[in-house]
């Protein structure tokens, strides 16, 4: 058995798709091979028709959206993954893994017990693929999630499936900041370890439910990272909250900037 038929019954990554960019969806898949031959879930409307992907080695299973929120189509693909598998995460269908990328975080994991997440670097892309700016966070941006901006890439992480399940899975009470929540929960289970890799690509586009919905999004996160707070620091919490909440959309205003003008 190969390093990629092994990686393929360990780790379990679901996509998420409304089946509308199939261009992106090809992709991301295409990149999920790459970085280590996954098994792939992917968690669509009943109507989509996945055949075609599966019979092109891109994907390995198909799991019907319940139409519940992107956090429960998310929580179903989980669900649903052979009982085999014991890393999962997500990606979005316009997102993008490093090649090799698996085999490194899976190393992380398998050497570390005590970790129950490893995240890396994160290039942000345009459209195009053009890189538009690198999310290089360290191990710091783990103590940072409780009082400031969450710099820990979701689509850069790999976490255990059983710390997954011992914390609930995603929640539905969030349209945006469950993957947030998820962290947060995750750091109270074990360590968040950081790897000095480029990990994965987020593609930075109007499209984008946390880039078109930005103002929204970051409030969201704040209610989540004051709900983790110890009861005693929430009154206060507005000492700090307004001044991450108008940095964290700053940065996001400088990065759709650069990335209009890259685009001309």
């Amino acid at each position: 058995m190969d390093r990629g038929d092994q990686l393929s019954k360990r780790v379990g990554i679901v996509v998420p798709t409304l089946g509308r960019r199939t261009d992106y969806l090809n992709q991301c898949l295409e990149s999920i091979r790459a970085s280590g031959q996954a098994h792939v879930c992917l968690v669509a409307q009943k109507d989509f028709d996945f055949q075609p992907l599966i019979s092109a080695g891109l994907a390995d299973q198909f799991v019907v959206d319940p139409a519940e929120g992107l956090a429960e189509a998310i929580n179903k693909g989980f669900s649903e993954l052979p009982k085999e598998i014991e890393y999962i995460n997500w990606l979005g269908d316009d997102d993008l893994l490093a090649p090799g990328s698996l085999g490194e975080t899976v190393q992380v994991l398998d050497s570390n017990p005590g970790t129950v997440l490893v995240y890396g670097s994160c290039d942000y892309v345009d459209p195009n693929g053009k890189v538009v700016w690198a999310n290089k966070s360290g191990q710091w941006a783990s103590p940072l999630l409780h009082l400031g901006p969450d710099l820990i890439p979701q689509p850069g992480a790999l976490f255990r499936r059983s710390a997954f399940e011992q914390v609930g899975g995603l929640s539905r009470t969030y349209d945006w900041a469950f993957d947030f929540d998820l962290l947060l929960k995750l750091k109270k289970r074990g360590k968040l370890r950081f790897t000095n890799k480029t990990i994965a690509s987020f593609r930075w586009h109007p499209e984008s439910l946390s880039v078109e919905f930005r103002t929204m999004s970051v409030a969201e996160a704040s209610k989540v990272r004051v709900s983790h707070l110890p009861a005693l620091l929430r009154p206060v919490s507005c000492l700090w909250e307004y001044p991450v909440k108008k940095a964290t959309l700053i940065a996001g205003n400088r990065v759709t900037a650069r990335a209009k003008r890259l685009a001309k």
